[in-house]
């Protein structure tokens, strides 16, 4: 009987199998990215140009030895296909009153897309006693990433369009960029990033995205109504002193291949749904 069944099993052909097991062929096409090649920032090595796999290695290195990690690997597969991907990755190690605590987290398109990240964000939370100088950081940011677009309200805001960080008129320097860090941001230079047809500037975008959850779909809407094509935002919380950092944020968005990616998606969604169900179609009559 049991020699029957194997046999059974073994005559069927693949349209009997369940949809979900048939293997995909996916095609990965590359998103447009908002960053060039010599302008790509990054976080701890990891950029928008990191693949979720090359991501992944980056956190466990980052993480490596710290017994009171916990590591979230958000897995998902691709529409009706047995393929399954990283979508998301967030590592965490907490704070104490003399232990540093930190979050890294990143979002990944689909493999269509050739899972790239188009999300990644850092938190530390310093202890009381390893709180850096706000002097210090803002050096440090500026040593990485360059003379930013606009500073103010906690923040350094990196504004990128066209492969370069927008210029807004305002040349911060290190001491010039640690004197308006804890003014409001001026309304004078915010209002030079909106464009013509008066859409918000990114620092608006950024905000809101920081409080979106951070799936491509929920994120898109915001990408595709923002007056740049990505951004960096650094914010820097005042510790237990004026002059000492408490908490540090780091957040990277690649808005330009949040909408590429989610156009080359959508496309090898349908692909794969009329390859799973393709449309019937009859003879042409005889003539």
């Amino acid at each position: 009987m049991l020699r029957r069944a194997l046999v059974v099993i073994l005559a069927m052909s693949p349209a009997a199998l369940p949809e979900a097991s048939l293997a995909y062929d996916i095609k990965p096409k590359t998103p447009e990215s908002a960053f060039a090649a010599k302008l790509r920032p990054d976080i701890l090595g990891i950029s928008t140009d990191s693949t979720a796999d090359s991501a992944r290695a980056s956190f466990e290195s980052a993480f490596k030895g710290r017994l009171d990690t916990k590591t979230d690997i958000q897995q998902q597969k691709f529409g009706g296909t047995a393929t399954s991907y990283i979508a998301a990755l967030i590592f965490s190690f907490p704070g104490g009153p003399k232990q540093t605590g930190e979050v890294l987290s990143s979002s990944f398109s689909s493999p269509a897309s050739a899972n790239r990240a188009y999300f990644i964000a850092r938190n530390l939370t310093f202890a009381q006693d390893q709180q850096p100088s706000k002097a210090d950081m803002i050096k440090q940011v500026m040593d990485k990433y360059g003379a930013p677009t606009i500073v103010g309200d906690q923040h350094l805001y990196y504004i990128y369009r066209a492969g370069s960080i927008v210029s807004v008129g305002a040349k911060y320097k290190e001491a010039t960029a640690l004197e308006a860090i804890d003014r409001p941001l001026d309304p004078r230079t915010a209002i030079k990033l909106n464009d013509g047809n008066g859409r918000g500037s990114c620092v608006a975008v950024v905000k809101r995205s920081q409080a979106k959850e951070k799936s491509l779909s929920a994120m898109l809407d915001e990408a595709k109504g923002a007056n740049c094509d990505g951004a960096l935002s650094v914010q820097l919380t005042p510790g237990a002193t004026p002059g000492q950092v408490g908490n540090a944020q780091f957040t990277l968005l690649d808005f330009k291949r949040m909408i590429s990616a989610a156009a080359i998606d959508d496309n090898a969604l349908v692909a794969e749904r009329n390859e799973r169900n393709p449309t019937p179609q009859g003879n042409a009559p005889r003539l």
